[in-house]
């Protein structure tokens, strides 16, 4: 098939891989522009980006797809088909028509459940005990068309969003790989989601990553879970930000945000229950163990985090 393939991070890296891999015939590959990383802010593309550059295939890094000049680029590829993976950004009508066969999505969750932009960080926080991946033909809404293939993979204690995202990631480009064929020749036959059983997710914020004491343990157990490995988890000590990680949920009660135990380990008090925490790190220091955070920053027990 001919490919104009949208993505963006490195979810998208395995399916762009798996295409190119199976000698479909990327005409194009469209990403986010190049952003400032590092303490020198330098330019930097996008994992699809560098990494399309270097298997030789053609990239169109825009700032938007809004314009007639945009679509026309699209159109000249004579596509016989999108597929969309993590790119960031809204395709409207006229893009998403300007290929033979349409548009379609691998979306990290089993829609309709988690639609939006964090679908796996979604499924840790709230617990889920499966989630999965989903391919589906894109319309106008968020993650609404309907679905022609899905697969599932249990949650396990351990998961996180970086290790998880890369297992979805994995299976989404097994997945994608095994359906285009039917897709190709007419014989899929897409489901509509169902309507009863929506759920929605938003972009994550760096500002979620701020623990609220006032949280139940396990909740902020997950919560680590979910933004590992951004935006991570913080709060503050004495108006000092500190970033926290390794947290277990302990037996043992206090106002919210109380220091518990200040020694061999560092518990500090939830909304229910409390939380030992492995790691600690304050701002401009290296990150520490419990003990050595506990020592060399004067921790006390009693004292109150925010």
């Amino acid at each position: 098939m001919r490919i104009v393939f949208f993505g963006s991070p490195e979810f998208a890296l395995p399916s762009l891989e798996a295409l190119a891999a199976a000698g479909h015939d990327l005409a194009l590959v469209v990403s986010q522009p190049a952003r400032p990383v590092g303490r020198h802010a330098a330019p930097t593309d996008p994992p699809v980006a560098a990494r399309a550059k270097a298997l030789g295939l053609p990239v169109w890094q825009p700032e938007t797809l809004r314009g007639e000049e945009a679509l026309s680029r699209l159109v000249s590829r004579e596509a016989d088909l999108f597929v969309v993976v993590a790119y960031g950004r809204i395709l409207g009508p006229r893009t998403l028509a300007a290929a033979r066969m349409g548009a379609v999505n691998v979306h990290g969750s089993i829609l309709p459940r988690w639609r939006g932009a964090s679908p796996v960080q979604a499924a840790l926080l709230a617990g889920d005990a499966e989630t999965g991946v989903s391919i589906m033909r894109m319309d106008v809404g968020m993650d609404t068309g309907p679905v022609f293939a899905e697969a599932r993979t249990p949650i396990g204690p351990a998961d996180d969003a970086s290790g998880l995202s890369a297992r979805l990631a994995s299976m989404g480009a097994a997945l994608l790989l095994a359906t285009l064929p039917s897709i190709a020749d007419g014989s899929a036959g897409p489901a509509a989601q169902a309507a009863d059983a929506v759920t929605e997710c938003p972009k994550i914020r760096r500002e979620d990553g701020r623990i609220r004491w006032d949280d139940e343990a396990a909740v902020l157990v997950r919560k680590e879970r979910a933004f590992t490995p951004w935006p991570g988890l913080f709060t503050f000590r004495n108006s000092g930000r500190v970033k926290v990680t390794g947290l277990s949920a302990v037996e043992a009660a206090g106002e919210p945000g109380t220091v518990l135990e200040a020694g061999g380990r560092l518990v500090v008090a939830c909304g229910a229950g409390a939380v030992s925490i492995r790691n600690l790190q304050a701002e401009g220091r290296r990150l520490f163990p419990a003990r050595e955070f506990v020592n060399g920053e004067r921790v006390r027990a009693g004292e109150v985090w925010t």
